[in-house]
């Protein structure tokens, strides 16, 4: 971010795990949940297995484009755990799009909703660009988007660091000009090459920064005009 200036900025992409909140504090109260589940009922363990390869499966393949994406990702993890597509949905679904929102609000990064609101303020728009579907996790955390979009929607159907997701906010948003955008992310290998193939200017978001006052004090320095 040597060369920017959220003055000459029309839109800022956030990712969302890892960017908007503590990653690895979600993790620890997850596993906390996991053990005591999984403790008190051994029989259902397989269900480990299908998380873990439904994690693993969709690392590796990091860059995928292809039909159907949304669909694709359970056919990956069925071909490891030979499970039923439904079964597999109904445990990802669980751990990880519903158990975790219970604990979301709490390891948001501090000061985000002070940064987002002052990005609206100075008339910068916000978009959302993820691997996975992130409006409930928004809505959670009760922050706000001009547009979300996932790797999986039907109309992008392609993974970071593949930039089609960016390319998409760009041209839905009417952005020409790939320095007037700021993407900010955790992962250098997929959200800083993700910009980077979309000729967009990135942030890194690091974890100990974050959780202590990055995101106050890139609010107050925008409302300072420092930067």
């Amino acid at each position: 971010m040597k060369n920017i200036s959220f003055n000459d900025l029309e839109l800022v992409i956030f990712d969302v795990d890892g960017t908007l909140y503590n990653q690895s504090l979600l993790r620890k109260k997850m596993l906390f949940s996991l053990a005591s589940y999984f403790l008190f009922r051994p029989w259902k363990i397989s269900e480990l297995q299908i998380l873990y390869h439904f994690r693993k499966e969709r690392e590796k393949k990091a860059g995928f484009s292809g039909p159907d994406l949304a669909e694709q990702q359970y056919l990956w993890c069925q071909k490891k755990v030979n499970k039923p597509i439904e079964k597999i949905k109904e445990i990802v679904n669980k751990w990880i799009f519903n158990i975790p929102m219970q604990f979301l609000r709490e390891c948001s990064y501090p000061g985000i909703h002070f940064f987002f609101d002052t990005l609206t303020r100075k008339n910068i728009r916000i978009a959302i660009y993820s691997d996975y579907n992130s409006l409930d996790k928004l809505n959670t955390l009760g922050l706000h988007g001009d547009l979300l979009v996932s790797s999986t929607d039907a109309n992008i159907n392609a993974m970071k660091p593949n930039s089609k997701g960016l390319n998409f906010i760009k041209s839905k948003l009417n952005v020409s000009d790939g320095s007037k955008c700021l993407f900010f992310g955790d992962r250098i290998e997929l959200d800083g090459e993700c910009a980077e193939n979309a000729q967009i200017p990135f942030f890194l978001v690091e974890r100990k920064a974050a959780a202590n006052s990055l995101y106050k004090n890139l609010a107050e320095e925008i409302l300072n005009k420092k930067i």
